[in-house]
């Protein structure tokens, strides 16, 4: 049963200054970036296969590649901590020390052990597995600590659909589904995406004129040490810096 009932002014109070530090980092990390970074962990063969033959296009398209990759981290980090803190205040939900476990809860009689993921198709095979395995050793402390206790483990996905949520040795709740069994409120999953566009016009544009100057700088860098001086690709040159030997 819900301990208390969930204002939606709590929910603005929550995201809209820590949606900041999300920008912030989005910020923080562009600018702490550099050509020689990205290059060593992106697939050159791949740019190559897709015929990226300039300089400004291949560069926007492997910081971009990039960007996008830590911003699902980042922002993932964030819903995760809104999740906590809405499952917190209805449910008196809190942060799990135990590892690979992100929530814990105690509702209708049972302790919900939750993993928090951003969506449905978050891992592998093997990073799934490892999940269960987490699963059954977080369930089996909780039995030896509290006998007579009964532990549930759930996926927990911020967005996304899984129709199917009995995966036999968990549950697996996504989008509606999560949001409303962290907060009992069915409406929740879209009573939280005004908030998050606070101020995110403003900081777009700040972050997007720092974008361009990086793909202008990163360009003239790559132009002077993979390009030939008519201003071909050094495509051999490239792979080298990329995969050879140290």
């Amino acid at each position: 049963m819900a301990t208390a009932k969930l204002k939606r002014k709590d929910i603005v109070e929550f995201i809209e200054p820590n949606i900041q530090t999300f920008h912030k980092k989005r910020l923080d990390n562009l600018l702490k970036l550099s050509l020689t970074k990205i290059l060593k962990r992106k697939n050159p063969y791949l740019f190559k296969a897709k015929a990226l033959d300039t300089a400004h296009d291949l560069v926007k398209t492997i910081l971009d590649a990039h960007l996008s990759s830590q911003e699902e981290g980042i922002f993932g980090g964030f819903l995760e901590e809104l999740a906590i803190f809405i499952c917190g205040r209805v449910y008196k939900g809190r942060k799990s020390s135990t590892e690979g476990i992100d929530l814990e809860l105690d509702k209708d009689g049972k302790r919900y052990v939750v993993s928090i993921k951003s969506g449905p198709n978050w891992g592998n095979s093997r990073q799934i597995a490892k999940m269960k395995d987490d699963f059954k050793k977080a369930k089996r402390i909780l039995r030896t600590n509290h006998k007579g206790i009964t532990a549930v483990a759930v996926e927990g996905c911020c967005y996304g659909k899984d129709n199917n949520p009995d995966k036999g040795d968990h549950h697996k709740f996504c989008g509606q589904r999560f949001w409303e069994f962290i907060s009992g409120d069915a409406n929740l999953y879209t009573d939280i995406i005004e908030p998050l566009g606070h101020k995110a016009k403003e900081r777009n544009t700040k972050f997007m004129k720092e974008y361009a100057k990086v793909i202008n700088k990163f360009t003239m860098e790559f132009m002077k040490d993979y390009c030939d001086k008519d201003g071909a690709i050094l495509w051999k040159e490239l792979v080298k810096f990329n995969s050879g030997k140290s």
